[in-house]
């Protein structure tokens, strides 16, 4: 009896109790129990006796309220729950009266899932898995789901899973309880033979029949152990009782759980259709937002940006003083002077007034803007048809006039206009050219509803005032515009006495714009990131009811040696998964709505970092909305999982 000399389990005065204080239960009442390998031992006893407490404690998934639990000389109550993960990973295997089979795994993915946790690679674990139901005959079931196997069949596969990695200790809860006498028989054989060829057997069971096959017999009852009765039994030789190896690595054990992940959401599909909307929706609406938030930006900019980035704009009136003031203080010498400083590329004044043109039977209410030679250049707008004034003709007073591209139509239609003569207040006055399309303004105002003329011309016969209304300087180096503006500033003040006038810089004012805008496309990205953040919420609901049905799946699988970073990992991968491919998707969406909107003359713009970003926040969102089912996966007690229904 030498190989009895260490026993593989000692426990020591173990109790067992539920409830709190008062309305605890005590199920096992000081335990003493040593089992050494290779002995077949039956546990009987009535329903209630604690025999099924008493095996989950000896296969690990529940730890005793006090005592002392001794496995192969260690000490179990100082193991964590990664360290029993472990425990049941390499040296038990369980045998359910139920089966506990994962019925969205066929029966070979069944029996290799606790080398999955041991870290085998796929083609050992699938030959291995192949061979054992070959052993126990069921050579032709390997691809069937649990629905489609007979009780006996399902508890084979529950017996080769117990062998997978080794099945040193199998531990049978009523191994034949859901079976007709058949079955049952041909499974105690299959666990007689187990025990002869050398694995220790402990066996949980109501039947004093069953209960004979045992070499011993512990009866319970009442939480105690009342009776133990040993006979001697011969065993052949050991096999299928080799741990396997652990290799496993953190890219396996990813890999494993990204598997495990897609096959649930699978088999769940409408389920994972629902939980995409909420992340598609969110995705879709932050990329439209965004990209109609940076058109709208663009097209602003581009208007201001049309007028010139390098302008100052000179108006009348006190600094506090908002739009155009219509008093005399600003006058063609100060244009004149500002146009002598440093840095200037050019000056010109504008003065406006609304009056009606005609040409022959054709006749339009248009404005007309009185300007100078240089309004090509400053404004950046060139001459489509014939020339702008020039200086001479501002000299000159000559009566010349340059028509905006919709003055032009509704005058003369397809005809030239070149050399025409119209009628401004009754006025003849040449066409010397027509101006290149400019489009709507910042405003949305027509800017090719006008006509241009010499200021000097307008002032005399137009206006009747020589004061004007504005002055806009081009300056050469933008760099230079702030320093520009205070010598303008200095200048004015010097020639006027007083500040009664104020100026405006373009750069500035594009700043100020730009900054609007940007302020606009974060309030719209917000709007539509809420949606995303309700996707968000809706996953990780979703997840939470996902853990609550599959409870007891996440039970059989600790009890096969998942840690709890396995638990984690497949749960949190599903909601990563879940979000990425609804980003994937809402990305697309996006895109085409994107674009169908800029096809109605809503001006949009398709970037990077807006995708990028739906995108990253769809993903992150999976990853922090899953991590609270997942850790609450991770976080179940095994006997609990395995308990519900």
């Amino acid at each position: 009896m030498q190989e009895r000399a260490t026993p593989l389990i000692v426990l020591e005065a173990i109790t067992r109790s539920y409830g709190e204080k008062e309305a605890a239960v005590q199920v096992l009442k000081g335990l003493n129990l040593t089992i050494h390998s290779g002995e077949f031992v039956a546990i009987v006893g009535a329903s209630g006796s604690g025999k099924s407490t008493l095996m989950n404690i000896l296969g690990c998934l529940d730890r005793p309220s006090s005592g002392k639990y001794v496995f192969k000389g260690t000490d179990v109550s100082k193991l964590d729950a990664d360290g029993l993960a472990r425990l049941r990973r390499e040296s038990f295997g369980f045998v359910f009266q139920s089966y506990n089979l994962i019925h969205s795994l066929n029966a070979s993915q069944n029996v290799e899932m606790p080398a999955v946790y041991a870290g085998l690679g796929l083609e050992a674990r699938q030959e291995r898995a192949k061979e054992l139901l070959i052993y126990l005959g069921l050579e032709e079931r390997l691809t069937y789901r649990p629905g489609q196997l007979s009780g006996g069949q399902q508890q084979r596969v529950s017996i080769a899973r117990a062998l997978m990695n080794g099945g040193q200790i199998i531990l049978a809860d009523e191994p034949t309880g859901a079976l007709d006498s058949k079955s049952g028989e041909d499974v105690m054989h299959l666990l007689i033979e187990l025990w002869q060829a050398g694995h220790t057997l402990i066996l949980i069971t109501h039947s004093p029949e069953v209960a004979r096959h045992a070499n011993r017999v512990i009866e319970i009852k009442d939480g105690e152990i009342i009776g133990d009765t040993t006979r001697e039994e011969t065993r052949k030789a050991v096999a299928f009782n080799t741990p396997l190896p652990s290799k496993s690595t953190l890219f396996f054990e990813l890999a494993e759980a990204m598997k495990s992940s897609l096959r649930a959401l699978r088999m769940n599909i409408f389920r994972t259709i629902l939980t995409l909307l909420g992340i598609v929706i969110g995705v879709a609406s932050v990329i439209v937002m965004l990209a109609i938030g940076d058109g709208a930006k663009k097209e602003v900019m581009d208007r201001i940006s049309s007028l010139g980035t390098n302008l100052l704009v000179i108006r009348p009136g006190s600094p506090n003083t908002r739009g155009f003031a219509n008093i005399a203080t600003l006058v063609p010498q100060d244009m004149k002077a500002v146009n002598t400083m440093d840095n200037i590329l050019g000056t010109m004044p504008e003065s406006r007034r609304n009056t009606t043109v005609r040409y022959g039977n054709n006749d339009t209410q248009t404005p007309i803007n009185t300007t100078s030679y240089a309004l090509p250049l400053i404004r950046n707008w060139p001459v489509a048809l014939g020339t702008f004034f020039t200086e001479e003709d501002e000299e000159n007073l000559a009566k010349v006039v340059v028509l905006g591209q919709t003055v032009a139509t509704s005058l003369f239609g397809e005809s030239d206009p070149l050399g025409a003569f119209v009628l401004v207040d009754n006025i003849l006055f040449q066409v010397i050219g027509v101006m290149a399309e400019r489009g709507a303004s910042a405003m949305g105002e027509d800017e090719d509803d006008v006509v241009f003329m010499p200021y000097t011309t307008g002032s005399l016969h137009i206006l009747g005032y020589e004061y004007l209304r504005n002055i806009t300087v081009a300056v050469e180096d933008v760099k230079g515009i702030d320093e520009t503006q205070k010598e303008i500033e200095a200048l004015l003040l010097a020639r006027h006495g007083v500040e009664d006038f104020r100026i405006r810089n373009m750069a500035s004012l594009i700043e100020n714009v730009s900054e609007t805008q940007n302020t606009l496309t974060i309030l719209l990205g917000s709007i539509a990131g809420i949606s995303l953040l309700v996707g968000g919420i809706g996953v990780m609901n979703i997840m939470l009811v996902s853990v609550t049905e599959r409870t007891k799946e996440i039970g059989i699988r600790m009890a096969n040696g998942a840690r709890m970073r396995n638990i984690m990992q497949q749960f949190l991968i599903e909601a990563i998964v879940v979000s990425a491919l609804g980003g994937l998707i809402g990305v697309f969406i996006g895109l085409v709505v994107t674009g169908a909107v800029g096809h109605f003359e809503v001006s949009v713009v398709y970037s990077v970092w807006p995708v990028a970003l739906a995108f990253g926040c769809s993903f992150l969102t999976g990853l922090v909305f899953g991590y609270l089912p997942a850790k609450k996966a991770a976080k179940l007690d095994p006997v609990v999982a395995l308990a519900s229904e």
